[in-house]
């Protein structure tokens, strides 16, 4: 007796076509085009999912430094006064701080101040 094999491949097909479901054209029809676009598009959310973090990071470092300018301090001497000063917060942290608590993030920045000082 031989083992057939049709079921299988039929909901292979089935979860590629899934997948590519709203691609333009014969991407979202035909199974060949399907599998190399569905390849070709989890190359790229790979790819998009590094960057992120890379984008997320100087987006940070941006709204760092638009609070710091604002209290008469740059980027680079702000950091360096919170690492002399033993504060450790990310930057994301940070970020969140000089969006929303702008009293407690000026209040940082005296204190990073007071450690370059020393």
């Amino acid at each position: 007796m031989r083992i057939k094999n049709g079921l299988h491949a039929i909901k292979k097909r089935n979860k590629t076509l899934k997948k590519a479901k709203g691609y333009y054209g014969a991407k979202s029809k035909q199974f060949k085009a399907a599998k190399e676009q569905v390849m070709r598009s989890g190359n790229y959310a790979y790819v998009g999912r590094k960057l992120k973090k890379r984008d997320m990071r100087t987006l940070w470092i941006a709204r760092i430094n638009a609070g710091c300018r604002l209290n008469d301090i740059n980027y680079s001497n702000f950091m360096h006064g919170l690492k002399l000063a033993n504060i450790d917060l990310n930057r994301k942290v940070l970020a969140d701080m000089a969006v929303t608590d702008e009293a407690g993030f000026t209040a940082l920045v005296e204190t990073a101040k007071k450690a370059l000082a020393k």
